[in-house]
């Protein structure tokens, strides 16, 4: 399991290889949302992702030889480019309906990518017989404690940049689709800012963790495609992420696909960066769901393709 110290010991591997992202504002944004509204631009990070650090963190501490992941495009990336600077091979197992440009930019960063039907196969099965068949190491997108101490360095930096902005208590909103990176930040804040509460985001339709938290025990999503936010789509949360998401989070947080583009181009217009729809849905959240008290959104997933950009501006 994950803990404070594992975070810390990733934020030491981390150290010189990811970037630390900025916390953005805007008088704009707080206008809309009747609040002070902090965004943390993880669609800064490498290859546009906080996946990076998970990918980066699981990759230096365990040595394999080869790797192994399954990802709709972010943590693919992420996993692609740790083991490209690690000078090991990597096989990402991707859904065919995938957006082009994450099939393309993980393969140019020399990884081989096998695609699947995510309505009909699953994947971990799939993922574990080839990670079998070839000696290669599994790097799971969110449940693996390496991978939640690497994405738990968000919160770290989440803490030190809201203390030096004044900020000591706020929500802080985060895209959840296994919860690696909610759990992360949510553990690394419970000991580090604990005036902070960690709020999960998702889309409609896939709102598994804020179902689960109402009901008290883990819930899968009735179907796992369809939706604009591919890269949070998961059939459910993971044995190491839901009882962080269950004990340490408050309620979720759902937003529509309409809300989470029209936050896409908030992005883009009064902060200058680029949102894919999946990543976009914690500014949504923190843009048209009230509030009282600074919010601080995690802005994630840079990897959005013109079509669906242009969709969103034209919002």
């Amino acid at each position: 399991m994950s803990d404070i110290t594992m975070i810390e010991a990733a934020a030491g591997r981390l150290a010189g290889h990811a970037r630390r992202t900025p916390l953005l504002t805007s008088p704009f944004l707080d206008e809309i949302a009747g609040r002070p509204v902090f965004v943390k631009a993880e669609c800064l990070q490498h290859t546009g992702s906080f996946k990076f650090r998970g990918a980066w963190n699981a990759v230096s501490a365990l040595k394999p030889a080869g790797v192994l992941a399954y990802s709709s495009g972010n943590h693919a990336q992420g996993v692609a480019l740790a083991a490209r600077l690690h000078g090991i091979p990597a096989v990402i197992v991707m859904p065919a309906d995938s957006p082009a440009i994450k099939l393309a930019n993980t393969r140019a960063l020399g990884a081989e990518v096998i695609t699947y039907d995510r309505a009909t196969v699953d994947r971990d099965a799939l993922g574990a017989k080839i990670a079998a068949e070839r000696g290669l190491t599994l790097i799971k997108p969110f449940d693996m404690a390496e991978v939640i101490a690497g994405q738990g360095t968000t919160g770290l930096e989440i803490a030190e940049q809201a203390a030096e902005a004044g900020v000591t208590a706020a929500e802080v909103l985060v895209p959840c689709g296994g919860g690696g990176l909610t759990s992360g930040i949510a553990l690394a804040l419970a000991a580090r800012a604990p005036g902070m509460v960690v709020r999960p985001c998702e889309p409609e339709g896939f709102d598994d963790v804020a179902r689960s938290q109402a009901a008290g025990q883990r819930l899968r999503n009735d179907r796992l495609s369809g939706s604009i936010c591919d890269a949070i789509i998961t059939p459910e949360t993971g044995d190491l992420t839901w009882p962080l998401l269950r004990d340490l989070c408050g309620p979720g947080l759902v937003v529509s696909e309409d809300e989470a583009l029209k936050a896409m181009a908030l992005a883009h217009d009064r902060l200058k960066i680029v949102l894919e729809p999946g990543g976009a849905v914690a500014l949504a959240a923190a843009l048209f769901r009230p509030g009282t008290g600074p919010v601080i959104a995690v802005a994630s997933g840079g990897n959005v393709d013109r079509a669906m950009m242009a969709r969103a501006l034209a919002t």
